[in-house]
């Protein structure tokens, strides 16, 4: 026989099989027990979280031989063609390469025709959103009053791809991300299964870079066996993989939280020269800040994997800081993660990053200062200021003593003859106004002409006699040519 990849060796057989999803394998239950089937369903996800592996479970407990029945028999000969795709009551189609209109009726044309042995007709659709516009619209009637044998099963990656006339005709089931304790106990079960001594460290680096996706989680492993034998440790998937240690993380946080720029740039620089990826790095810091806020606010929440001696050190290192601060933090690296994606030198980023969310716990904000009043003792808030000797008040200025005025019969005058009473006595008399100023002023000689008088030139007796010349002569040892 040949060789089978984890994901297809392991794959989910029953409801029971099924991890991370008990919302949908308990409707599904409940829905067969009670007897109340809907025509159309609709499984939404993300990759590896058993969208088609729960088709298939829900495909067989409606077919089996007692059906349907939750309890069935996963090696029963229809059970067995319904997990190996060759069941001709159980059609999957692809909806990537099976997306035209035509396509879609001639699958409808189908719909009609009685199972071939089994209780239900089923048209397992998967990737639906790659469905063009009029095929969905072909699907329309037929999907809102099917044939009583008929039931339609879709599943999608995208569901906002869809028509919303296609999802209301549905029961839509969201499939969450598996946890990642779960992906790693289920490796550990794998790997005893195999022969294969996996460290829990290993275990968890695994899941944990797998995002919440068995398939990759178990493919994840495959390479690690094939490349490592039977033996498998943190630092084999840390090289392969290019992950980082919780080691590298808390040291990196540790940086920031203590504020110690090199020790940030240090970190950063190692990963740099090892090829990890520095995204994923980025995306580790953050998830380790979120989980000391949530222990900020819960203190029996769980500490994301971290080893005890590495938890506590962090948890000292936050103990002052309020969850804002760690909240403005994770803004600060979330910024830099979107700007991350598409710049070709992200170390750059995650350094700036770093450094930015140093200065956001350095900030002082107002309300810690209000905070810190309002908690303080006023006797220590009144020693905090520098004591010293009190300068002595300064001494009110006297207020003028308002003028008193004498009321004299002067004053009861009318306002013109006070005017005249008040006036200076050498007070100059008012010329009288002239109706015609330029009548009676003398004219005043032009600007020229006056310039002209006063410029007149001396005589040749004067200027030579002139005792300004007669001196100038004698210092420059000059004489006048006439």
């Amino acid at each position: 026989m040949s060789y089978q990849v984890f994901a297809r060796k392991y794959r989910p057989r029953t409801f029971a099989d099924v991890l991370g999803q008990d919302h949908v394998v308990r409707t599904l239950h409940n829905a067969i027990e009670q007897d109340r089937l809907a025509h159309a369903y609709l499984f939404v996800g993300p990759r590896g979280t058993g969208k088609t592996s729960t088709s298939r479970i829900f495909s067989k407990a409606l077919n089996c031989p007692n059906g349907p029945s939750v309890e069935f028999d996963p090696d029963d000969p229809i059970c067995i063609e319904i997990a190996e795709g060759r069941s001709l009551d159980v059609l999957e189609i692809d909806g990537a390469s099976n997306n035209k209109v035509d396509e879609v009726r001639s699958l409808l044309e189908t719909v009609g025709f009685a199972p071939a042995s089994s209780r239900f007709r089923i048209i397992y659709i998967d990737e639906v959103h790659m469905l063009t516009t009029g095929a969905f619209n072909a699907l329309l009637k037929t999907l809102e009053e099917p044939p009583a044998h008929v039931k339609f099963i879709f599943a999608t990656t995208e569901p906002n791809k869809i028509l919303p006339t296609i999802i209301s005709r549905c029961q839509r089931f969201d499939l969450r991300p598996i946890p990642t304790d779960i992906i790693a106990s289920h490796l550990q079960h794998i790997a005893t299964e195999e022969s294969v001594k996996l460290d829990d460290a290993a275990a968890w680096a695994i899941a944990k870079g797998a995002d919440g996706g068995m398939r990759d989680a178990q493919s994840m492993l495959d390479q690690l066996v094939a490349f490592c034998g039977n033996e498998i440790t943190e630092t084999n998937v840390l090289d392969i993989f290019g992950f980082t240690s919780r080691e590298t993380v808390a040291a990196l946080l540790l940086g920031i939280l203590q504020k110690e720029p090199a020790r940030i740039l240090a970190v950063i620089y190692e990963q740099f020269e090892k090829g990890k990826d520095l995204g994923q790095l980025l995306a580790e810091v953050v998830g380790a800040i979120r989980a000391l806020v949530v222990a900020k606010l819960d203190p029996d929440a769980g500490r994301e994997g971290f080893p005890e001696a590495l938890w506590s050190d962090l948890s000292t290192a936050a103990e002052t800081l309020k969850p804002e601060r760690l909240l403005a933090v994770i803004d600060t690296f979330s910024e830099a993660e979107s700007r991350m994606k598409w710049a070709s030198n992200k170390r750059l980023h995650l350094e700036i990053a770093s450094l930015k969310a140093i200065q956001n716990l350095n900030e002082i904000r107002l309300t810690d200062v209000i905070s810190a009043i309002g908690k303080a003792d006023p006797g220590e808030i009144a020693n905090s200021f520098p004591k010293g000797s009190a300068a002595p008040p300064a001494e009110p200025k006297p207020h003028p003593t308002p003028e008193k005025k004498t009321v004299t019969k002067d004053s009861k005058l009318d306002p013109i003859d006070r005017l005249i009473a008040d006036a200076p006595e050498d007070a100059v008399e008012p010329e009288p106004i002239q109706l015609n100023p330029d009548s009676k002023k003398p004219k005043q000689k032009p600007i020229d002409q006056a310039k002209a008088e006063e410029n007149t030139p001396l005589d040749a007796d004067e200027f030579h006699n002139d005792p300004l010349i007669v001196e100038a002569l004698k210092v420059f040892k000059g004489r006048l040519i006439s």
